[in-house]
């Protein structure tokens, strides 16, 4: 299928796409899923409000011909969809996808890591906030230890991943772990990136003060390590990156807050119930959903796709101010990925 690349009201391509297989998680993260909202009787999607694998598959390969090279499947906690390694492999096997990942807090991982390696995935993003038991616990909601997580971060190393460890740093809250979390995974040659404490959502109870910037990481880690900036992979990618000098392995940092990267942002995100947004910090998305089971055709979901990335100007991260960040109503994270 051959179309004209696309781009949007600030000349930027489309190039990546996150797609969220489920709004469910295990964890109750106070910065994404806080358990005083999200509680037991909380309404999830019911299954059948889901998107199909078919359709899933379908809107992938339509994406891929308006631009998309990469593909990352997230949550909610992907892990926790069923038959996961199907879609893998489907996707996989979709021409034009180069690249595919998936982020997981890693709870389920140790069972899930061969079938999904041999279904095709290469490449894992792990969320993990601290090495400390007690404070991992109270920071997930759910009391899970990080032992296990380590043990399948290791063991999907060693099956030949490509992993990658997420730590969202808040201060008053984990930054006593940014140098423990460096020293850790410097040794198992595993890249740690330092995420600045978003205000995704509306009920995570963000402020600039909870903020640990990308220059205060730095500055701790250069006061033990000796760190060299590294180029871009591509443009577009979101992480800065260092390499330690002398050594295998680095880090990253995301810096939506500090340091924001709307200019080259070529990230569009399909919700696990078939919305199409442009931003992470969205308030609405366009329903894809609806088109594909009123029997749309492809033209006409092409139309659609086309016509929602041509209109976008979205650079809420530029834009934000504290009036912003308490008036902007925006989807939840959990809904949405990170």
């Amino acid at each position: 299928m051959n179309t004209h690349p696309l781009q949007d009201q600030l000349r930027r391509p489309i190039h990546d796409l996150r797609i969220s297989v489920t709004d469910r998680c295990n964890f109750r993260c106070s910065y994404c899923m806080p358990k005083e909202i999200f509680g037991e009787d909380y309404a999830f999607l019911p299954a059948s409000e889901l998107l199909t694998f078919d359709e899933i598959c379908r809107l992938t390969r339509l994406f891929v011909s308006l631009g998309v090279s990469k593909i990352r499947l997230t949550g909610g906690e992907p892990l926790m969809r069923p038959n996961l390694p199907e879609l893998v492999t489907r996707i996989s096997a979709t021409p034009g996808v180069e690249d595919m990942g998936l982020t997981t807090n890693g709870v389920l991982l140790g069972r899930q890591a061969a079938p999904l390696y041999a279904a095709g995935l290469r490449r894992l993003n792990v969320s993990l906030d601290a090495l400390d038991p007690e404070l991992f616990g109270r920071m997930n909601g759910r009391g899970f230890k990080p032992g296990s997580i380590l043990q399948a971060i290791d063991q999907a190393a060693a099956a030949g991943f490509e992993v990658k460890v997420n730590m969202v740093v808040q201060r008053g809250v984990n930054e006593s772990e940014i140098l423990p979390m460096a020293a850790y995974f410097k040794r198992r040659k595993i890249t740690l990136r330092f995420i600045e404490f978003m205000d995704a959502g509306n009920d995570n109870g963000w402020s600039y003060d909870k903020v640990v910037t990308k220059k205060e990481i730095l500055q701790q880690l250069q006061n033990v390590y000796t760190l060299e900036a590294l180029e871009q992979n591509y443009t577009g990618e979101v992480a800065q990156r260092y390499g330690y000098q002398g050594s295998v392995g680095g880090v990253g940092f995301i810096t939506s807050v500090s340091e924001s990267f709307c200019s080259t942002c070529s990230r569009a995100r399909l919700s696990s119930d078939g919305k199409l947004y442009t931003c992470l910090f969205a308030s609405e998305g366009f329903d894809l959903r609806t088109m594909l089971r009123r029997g749309a055709s492809d033209a006409s979901l092409l139309a659609a796709i086309r016509q929602v990335w041509e209109q976008r100007s979205d650079r809420y991260s530029d834009e934000r101010t504290e009036q912003t960040r308490r008036s902007k109503a925006k989807i939840g994270m959990s809904y949405i990925g990170g």
